[in-house]
């Protein structure tokens, strides 16, 4: 019986990481390979094989890995803006909003501003440590183009009614389709924010690389 061969990407697929990940994966010859013209192809049983035989740390770093190439599907380097100015929450969240619109995720930038506006409103969505994480009061699939997670930078910080009273510099703006996408993209984001270093980066760094790299790589 001839063997199951996937390309890259589709071994990519099949396990829910990215091509970078397979490389390097071939690189450390944990599959079997077979190069067909130009193309490398990988026989998706030596890949059932790899994963029956997984130790529990592996296991841990393989779902780590899924976590974090899923989260690169909404964050991409362009949604990274350093440094914007403003003086209250509501021209913190007008820039974000305008940035949304510049990048063609919605059509009306003060459309997105009033409804973010009124979750603001309900309950401050600053979680301490300098960072907010600005979302909609309820999700608009038919409204926002393609589900995205913004990051902007305010250096002067300003006041956005913080749990620990500190002032927001750190601002994320989470423009997702369903649940799922949202509450994973939460979850994901303040398991990242605890981590003070990762803070101190993000308020520093004018590499917009790294701090992709922080956020959504490996």
């Amino acid at each position: 019986m001839d063997k199951k061969l996937l390309s890259k990407s589709e071994a990519a697929e099949y396990l829910k990481i990215t091509e970078s990940v397979i490389d390097e994966m071939i690189s450390q010859k944990l599959f079997e390979v077979k190069t067909v013209g130009k193309n490398v192809k990988i026989d998706v049983s030596s890949i059932d094989s790899w994963l029956e035989i997984l130790n529990e740390q592996e296991i841990k770093d393989l779902a780590m890995k899924k976590t974090i190439c899923r989260f690169r599907e909404y964050f991409r380097s362009e949604c990274i803006f350093l440094d914007f100015e403003a003086k209250t929450k509501y021209e913190a969240i007008r820039v974000m909003s305008e940035k949304a619109k510049e990048l063609k995720l919605v059509k009306d930038a003060r459309w997105l501003y009033e409804v973010v506006v009124a979750r603001e409103e309900l309950v401050s969505t600053a979680v301490g440590n300098g960072v907010a994480l600005l979302h909609p009061r309820h999700l608009h699939p038919t409204k926002i183009k393609k589900p995205t997670v913004l990051f902007g930078r305010c250096p002067e910080g300003v006041d956005f009614d913080s749990p620990d009273e500190k002032p927001v510099t750190l601002f994320f703006m989470l423009l997702l389709h369903d649940d799922k996408q949202h509450l994973f993209s939460l979850s994901y984001l303040s398991k990242i924010m605890l981590n003070d270093e990762n803070i101190k980066i993000l308020n520093t760094t004018n590499d917009i690389n790294q701090i992709h790299s922080l956020l959504a790589e490996l």
